[in-house]
């Protein structure tokens, strides 16, 4: 099991996820997203923007996965 935060993961807040695989991980992450997206918070709809914009750029929006996917799987298990 290991820890990642929603900032780690390109969010806004400190809410922490954690999970055994990234794929795992980026579903916590996006279910997150999903309910601040319904909660119109102002920090979490910056992210998503930015999020939105890389979307535009399928290879920029790859190497941003695949960097994140690197990070979860240098962290130490939980």
């Amino acid at each position: 099991m290991k820890t990642m935060t929603c900032k780690q993961l390109g969010g806004a807040c400190d809410k922490q996820f954690q999970a055994n695989s990234f794929e795992e991980i980026a579903e916590l992450s996006k279910s997150h997203g999903m309910e601040m997206f319904q909660k119109q918070d102002a920090e979490h709809l910056v992210a998503m923007g930015k999020i939105s914009e890389l979307m535009k750029q399928p290879q920029a929006m790859q190497n941003w996965f695949e960097a994140k996917k690197k990070e979860f799987d240098a962290l130490a298990e939980d």
